[in-house]
């Protein structure tokens, strides 16, 4: 069953957690991206256009405006102004310009932007609301799509290097955010969401049960936590996944799950 929610003393805790869980994965990407040389930073990732010096400074460039939306939600909204006019070239206008950057440059930016973001994060008052490119969220939920965001490009990274990543318990705030994102998921694909629950039940990475949503509700979504979240961050197709859909609310779902904000992606290509 769904958990109650938290105290705001639990919150702050919860938060400085979250930051903890965020550095975290930071690291474990620093240690894989570090000893790259020139041309490996080159390496395409998955992301069709992008390698993995791209992939680096958007994080960079998300956490910069990730911290503008902290510290100066003002200059923030004006952002979004102006993104309005731009549209989603935004995003590849700034990878675009880092290219110029010589890889040191570029790690060494996202070093800086992430420990600046993390202390500012950790300030924060857990009531309080933050603005970001979709609806404005708490200090916990900013954090948490951080961690997401930084996991999932993580996962492109990896994929190009060939390297096997270890899942982690920090899957379940990955997971958190792709089942409280069914919502946007409908609203991102301009449907309407059904007034139907759906149990999600996951596997965690040490085989611990992780669950959210009434679990006698009739349409319900099992498996592996790894697989649900490369679903719902669209690093993985659903063929490629032991994911189970049961009842007609839950396989929809599945077809335009995402958990990042902005547009629907275009998702992965089955692979061979």
């Amino acid at each position: 069953m769904t958990a109650p929610a938290p105290t705001g003393t639990d919150r702050v805790a919860l938060l400085a957690a979250l930051c903890d869980d965020l550095a975290a994965e930071s690291a474990d990407l620093d240690a894989l991206v570090a000893p790259l040389d020139a041309a490996e930073w080159a390496t395409p990732t998955p992301a069709v256009g992008w390698d993995i010096r791209d992939t680096i400074s958007h994080l960079a460039a998300t956490d910069s405006d990730a911290l503008l939306a902290l510290t100066a939600p003002e200059e923030f909204a004006a952002l979004l102004g102006q993104l309005a006019a731009e549209g989603p070239s935004y995003v590849d206008r700034l990878v675009a310009d880092a290219r110029s950057r010589p890889p040191a440059d570029v790690l060494a930016g996202w070093r800086a932007g992430r420990e600046a973001l993390a202390a500012e994060a950790r300030r924060r008052n857990p009531a309080e609301r933050v603005p970001w490119f979709g609806p404005p969220m708490s200090p916990v939920s900013f954090v948490t799509a951080r961690l997401m965001e930084t996991w999932a490009h993580g996962q492109d990274i990896a994929d190009a290097l060939g390297h096997q990543r270890r899942p982690t318990a920090r899957l379940r705030s990955v997971a958190e955010i792709g089942v409280r994102a069914r919502p946007f998921s409908y609203a991102a694909h301009g449907r309407p969401m059904p007034e139907v629950p759906v149990h999600v039940a996951l596997v965690g990475p040490d085989g611990e049960q992780w669950g959210w949503g009434a679990p006698d509700a009739p349409d319900v979504v099992r498996g592996p936590a790894l697989d649900f979240c490369l679903l719902v961050t669209q690093r993985r197709h659903r063929d490629d996944l032991a994911l189970e859909a049961t009842g007609p609310a839950a396989t929809e779902w599945l077809g335009i799950a995402q958990a990042f904000a902005g547009p629907p992606g275009a998702g992965r290509e089955p692979r061979a």
